[in-house]
């Protein structure tokens, strides 16, 4: 199962207590205070870590504790500091605070990392508070309670490249065909309920990252069909691949179909309007696709690529189409 967005409880560690002692040796009389300071608690510590492909393990454990401090004691020993916690998530994970609605880091890269919750400080213990007029101090202090966080991870897919289009497409056979991705592909809508990458070579220095992007419908923008779910997944992609089929299944007209999803993208980010869009006519094969392809053209006023994912015609040119269009808005 793919997990894209989970909510758990991050609690630090407590710090250790300050101890109250005073020396006592043979010999030394009125020794004077040596309590040890107590040991300071656990934070716990998100990191962004390569090879980390969804929120999978956070699922089962809602409640996640870091190692509070031990107590300081005598002869100023201080108590062992409690070991950090370290949850480990996907690249392109956004860590939000549940209570406040506010995100906290975009840990994006590998490595990327952010203290959640802040373990407790250590108490003093009666040595800190020794003066020339308190030479026998009794008091001591208590360590300072650990950070609780309520925190929702969104996962937000890394792709250079990003798959539109509405259900049945053609998307999950197209990134089989040029990436080692297998997804799930079958003659139905809905077939994919998750996003899946693949890495599409183009030859032995250059490559690019692809994403599928499960289909999307009319109203995806205000949620339906899940439509936050997946739109979300296209935000990080630098070019947007929008493929059209010529007979949908459902019967619908593909202009209007490429209207009404390009419609929802704008309407759920401006920007991603802006974001370089290369349209694409799926499934060659079929009779009309030629003429959806001229019809589309003419409609928004620029080159339309026809391919077939079946046979093979025009996924090189795409490939090609893709890197050249990637290139150019990375260099931007």
């Amino acid at each position: 199962m793919f997990i894209d967005r989970v909510t758990v409880e991050l609690r630090a560690g407590d710090g250790g207590a300050g101890c109250v002692s005073f020396r006592r040796e043979r010999y030394v009389p009125r020794g004077g205070p040596n309590g040890g300071d107590g040991g300071r608690g656990g934070s716990v510590i998100v990191v962004a870590k390569s090879g980390v492909n969804n929120l999978n393990a956070l699922v089962n454990r809602k409640f996640w504790r870091a190692e509070r401090g031990s107590n300081g004691t005598g002869s100023n020993r201080h108590g062992k500091r409690g070991e950090d916690l370290i949850v480990y998530v996907p690249p392109g994970t956004i860590v939000v605070d549940a209570d406040r609605s506010y995100v906290i880091k975009d840990l994006v890269n590998d490595g990327d990392q952010v203290t959640a919750a802040k373990g407790g400080k250590g108490g003093f213990g009666n040595a800190r508070f020794k003066t020339s007029t308190n030479q026998a101090p009794r008091e001591a202090k208590d360590g300072g309670i650990g950070e609780i966080s309520n925190i929702t991870f969104e996962l937000k897919v890394i792709a250079d490249v990003g798959l539109l289009g509405k259900p049945n497409a053609g998307k999950s056979t197209l990134l089989s065909r040029l990436s080692h991705a297998r997804p799930e592909i079958a003659n139905y809508p809905f077939t994919t309920k998750h996003p899946n990458l693949g890495r599409v070579q183009i030859d032995i220095d250059r490559s690019f990252i692809m994403a599928d992007i499960p289909g999307l419908i009319e109203g995806a923008h205000q949620g339906v069909g899940l439509g936050h779910e997946f739109l979300r997944h296209i935000e990080r992609a630098g070019v947007l691949v929008h493929l059209v089929e010529p007979m949908p299944m459902d019967g619908t007209d593909p202009i209007q179909n490429y209207e009404n999803i390009r419609d929802e993208v704008v309407k759920y980010k401006i920007k991603l309007g802006e974001r370089p869009e290369i349209v694409v006519v799926t499934k060659a094969e079929l009779p009309n696709a030629a003429e959806i392809q001229q019809q589309l053209q003419e409609k928004i006023g620029r080159d339309v690529m026809l391919i077939s994912a079946v046979t093979g015609a025009g996924l090189n040119a795409l490939t090609q189409r893709i890197s050249q269009v990637l290139s150019e808005y990375q260099s931007e």
